[in-house]
């Protein structure tokens, strides 16, 4: 019974880039309406807004999230096991950075430390980037016999799910 229960939990590598697509696409979603319910709640000045964001995507998407994208995708195809936790579409690390930044992002908005048109401004950016890369694991688990061609190599991943 006890090795049923572990393996409920276990689904392939496709399914993998799934769960990393949908789960980056909802925190995206959500950073992204925070950030707008805040300009609009606060009458931001749209020209402000948009540069702002549009800044603070292309950052992020082009020198964090693009980046993560490759090496998480990169990981779960050369994972030498079919079937990993469905937890394992991240590493340690990533999990720890991302509790980290859902700290610090809590702090700040609670903290009122920055206006919120900014804060907002920032957070759609932010929201922007993270759905973007929910969209990139989309479309690797949509073409996961490229993403298995692009991404396969010699060194296999044993994980640490």
């Amino acid at each position: 019974m006890n090795n049923l229960s572990i393996n409920i939990f276990k689904v392939s590598k496709k399914t993998l880039l799934l769960v990393a697509g949908l789960v980056w696409l909802f925190a995206g979603f959500r950073v992204f309406t925070l950030g707008s319910g805040d300009v609009i709640s606060n009458k931001g000045n749209i020209a402000i807004v948009l540069t702002i964001a549009v800044i603070v995507f292309f950052l992020f998407f082009r020198f964090i999230f693009s980046k993560m994208h490759k090496k998480h995708a990169q990981r779960i195809i050369n994972y030498t096991q079919e079937k990993k936790s469905i937890f394992a579409f991240f590493d340690k690390k990533a999990y720890i950075i991302m509790g980290c930044m859902m700290f610090f992002g809590i702090g700040v908005r609670s903290l009122h430390i920055f206006n919120p048109v900014y804060l907002g401004s920032f957070y759609i950016g932010l929201g922007g980037a993270l759905f973007s890369a929910g969209v990139l694991f989309l479309i690797s688990w949509f073409d996961f016999e490229n993403t298995k061609l692009k991404y396969s190599s010699i060194k296999r991943c044993e994980g640490s799910f």
